[in-house]
């Protein structure tokens, strides 16, 4: 049986990809800080659910929920990465700001380095880390926010040119960018491009099933992308 992790399995798009997994016949170990989230997908689908209640700002937590994971699977073919946080921030109150860092940066930090280490020693395996479109600029709102993604985008880019170095050819790394997904984490009022959870989960999976190296969520974010890749910063401080 195929086995997976999901980091961030207690709502939105990491809950729902954890439901799409089950579906095509994985088995999940689910992971998150709410243990009562957890067990409600566990009652949903009591045979192929493992929990493993975890905040992945315990960085050490991490390494003995994953190591505890390996150990009951025997190997892992696919891990997704969906933790996160974030804030709209202007006034740059620390308290936000240094828990966006443990989170988004030192906790996910962590965890890749693990799974990119098990993946080269058993020779395949598929890493998805769920970034976003903010990864791409900066903003004046939620500043540390952006620059996490940034730096997760930054560092998936890392690894998958690290594969190289694995003979098999058989890891795969994904970057997830979405834009406004309607969950929790959709930062701000009046929000454009708002996609449904259901939409956006049915088009990460099956980015995630063809293995893509980045995929943009919905897709037509991959318009507003290559705008923002070349746009300068003088224009987006007028603008934004």
């Amino acid at each position: 049986m195929r086995t997976a992790i999901v980091f961030g399995a207690t709502s939105g798009i990491g809950r729902s990809l954890t439901e799409k997994l089950i579906e095509d016949g994985y088995k999940v170990a689910i992971t998150g800080r709410r243990l009562e989230k957890l067990e409600e997908l566990k009652a949903k689908y009591p045979d192929q659910i493992l929990i493993k209640q975890n905040d992945i700002r315990e960085v050490e937590e991490v390494q003995k929920v994953f190591d505890e994971t390996v150990a009951e699977f025997g190997h892992l073919d696919l891990v997704i990465q969906s933790s996160g946080v974030g804030f709209i921030n202007p006034k740059l109150h620390w308290d936000k700001e240094e828990q966006t860092i443990e989170t988004n940066i030192a906790g996910v930090t962590k965890l890749y380095t693990i799974v990119y280490n098990l993946f080269k020693s058993q020779g395949f395996g598929h890493l998805v880390g769920i970034t976003s479109i903010a990864s791409l600029r900066g903003s004046r709102a939620a500043p540390v926010y952006f620059a996490s993604k940034a730096y997760q985008k930054s560092y998936l880019e890392g690894l998958y040119i690290k594969t190289k170095s694995i003979k098999t050819k058989q890891v795969f790394i994904t970057d997830i960018r979405p834009g406004f997904v309607d969950t929790a984490m959709a930062l701000g009022d009046d929000i454009f491009w708002m996609v449904s959870l259901e939409k956006a989960t049915k088009q990460i999976y099956r980015a995630i099933k063809k293995k893509k190296r980045v995929a943009y969520i919905s897709k037509r974010w991959a318009i507003i992308a290559f705008v923002l890749k070349i746009v300068p910063a003088w224009l987006l401080k007028k603008t934004t």
